[in-house]
């Protein structure tokens, strides 16, 4: 799916169906006028990969860098985080970068190094560096590990921050580690619109769903990953599989493997917390929010929220959109109205600030709303009343990108439903998997 924002969108009375349709439409012109891809996810729950599966592999040699990511290092764009795990030792702590365009100009940066255990578990060694002062628009290479274990990757800087900058983001969440998780990002490496950088909607792993939380699960991941997100930074937000609060374990601290694991730039935001941050990437600013940490009144993400979202420039970063995990709104039966809590306590700053489109997951299915506000429900009747509001954002549950919990597809009929399939998009006959979406910011 692509969606391109239209300035004049909101003052000049466009139909909040006109534009979804709109948005859907432009898939097939942006994609060559065509199908994306013949591929139809199935109801059946998938299993996942097998431990000695490829995508699974160990890079060869000794203590040789693995698990290699990468997401945006500062508020701008100029800065990436590279992470990665050495698995025996900490061996070589250094990053190498160097444009391409000035190969004879090779620099250096430090990673912090970390180690973390979690039940009868203890994880590699954990680097994570961060690149800052880079040129915007500009292909960089790098390498971790040194010598026999040097392992060479690259990624593009996004353009600089500007009202009229085209960029396309992609969408995953609620991933997983199942041979329907390698479908989906098979199909988002192959898709003709070319997502530059990867907007994740929370639940990663589902390490959770082993026994113990079997952590071993988090490095089979990374692995799995590394193929895209070693070359294009993805933008993490934490879901519910990632909380790993089991006290009967001696697990007190929620997203312990996560927060280890997957650093992100929530102090250029002025955020207390990994769990909620902002960045501006090209023509978007992207506010991450946390479904499952306290966001009541005077809570540390309320008042951070409550701050950032009165700076937001619309002349510079003309489209401002929200990540979560859990959805606002949500007609499916599953995790019906989880979200109305949070939606009380933030809808009404998402509508006065005309909040552009809230990405979610949660829900493994796809769903998209109007422009709609202060949906008022009737709990005893199953009945809800939406109001049609203009300012309000377009509401959009992603899909399910393939976890071994499979594909949700009950619903009460009675609840507003705009378009909404299980995992696809039926438009003119074509079918259009939306385990992942494209995003154009343009």
């Amino acid at each position: 799916m692509v969606v391109q924002k239209s300035t004049g969108m909101r003052k000049a009375g466009m139909s909040s169906a006109g534009f979804v349709l709109g948005m859907l439409l432009i898939v097939l012109e942006v994609c060559d006028g065509g199908i994306t891809s013949s591929y139809v996810r199935n109801d059946d729950l998938s299993l996942d990969m097998p431990l000695d599966s490829d995508v699974f592999q160990v890079p060869p040699g000794y203590n040789v860098p693995q698990q290699v990511h990468i997401t945006q290092g500062d508020h701008e764009g100029k800065g990436v985080i590279v992470s990665w795990v050495t698995p025996d030792e900490p061996g070589s702590s250094t990053v190498i970068y160097w444009a391409e365009n000035n190969t004879s100009l090779k620099k250096s940066a430090q990673a912090t190094v970390l180690t973390y255990k979690y039940f009868n578990y203890t994880s590699g060694y954990i680097h994570h560096c961060t690149i800052d002062n880079l040129e915007f628009d500009t292909k960089y290479y790098y390498e971790v590990g040194t010598g026999n274990t040097a392992r060479r990757f690259w990624f593009v800087t996004p353009p600089r921050v500007g009202p009229d900058v085209a960029y396309t983001f992609g969408l995953i969440g609620d991933l997983g580690q199942t041979h329907d998780s390698n479908d989906t990002l098979t199909h988002y490496e192959l898709n003709p619109a070319k997502g530059q950088t990867l907007l994740f909607v929370g639940d990663l792993s589902y390490a959770d769903d082993y026994p113990f939380h079997d952590n071993n699960r988090w490095d089979t991941w990374g692995r799995f990953i590394e193929r895209n997100v070693a070359y294009q930074p993805w933008i993490w937000t934490a879901g519910n599989h990632e909380i790993d609060f089991v006290p009967e374990l001696g697990e007190s601290k929620p997203f312990k493997p996560y927060t280890n694991r997957y650093f992100v730039p929530y102090e250029a935001s002025g955020s207390t917390s990994p769990l909620w941050y902002s960045i501006k990437r090209a023509s978007a600013y992207i506010i991450v929010l946390s479904s499952y940490s306290a966001y009541g009144k005077y809570t540390p993400q309320y008042k951070w929220l409550e701050k950032e979202l009165p700076i937001v420039n619309r002349t510079e970063t003309p489209w401002l959109i929200v990540l979560m995990h859990s959805p606002l709104y949500n007609s499916y039966v599953h995790h019906y109205m989880e979200g109305e809590s949070f939606r009380v306590m933030y809808e009404e700053w998402f509508v006065e600030y005309e909040v552009d489109v809230v990405f979610a997951g949660h829900v493994h299915a796809y769903e998209r709303s109007e422009r709609i506000s202060n949906v008022a429900y009737n709990i005893s009747n199953g009945l809800c009343t939406p109001n049609s509001d203009r300012s309000a954002p377009v509401y959009i549950t992603i899909g399910d990108g393939g976890n071994l919990e499979g594909l949700v597809t009950e619903y009460d009929v009675n609840l507003i439903r705009t378009i909404c399939e299980q995992s696809f998009l039926l438009i003119k006959s074509f079918e259009i998997p939306v385990a992942f979406c494209v995003f154009s910011a343009e």
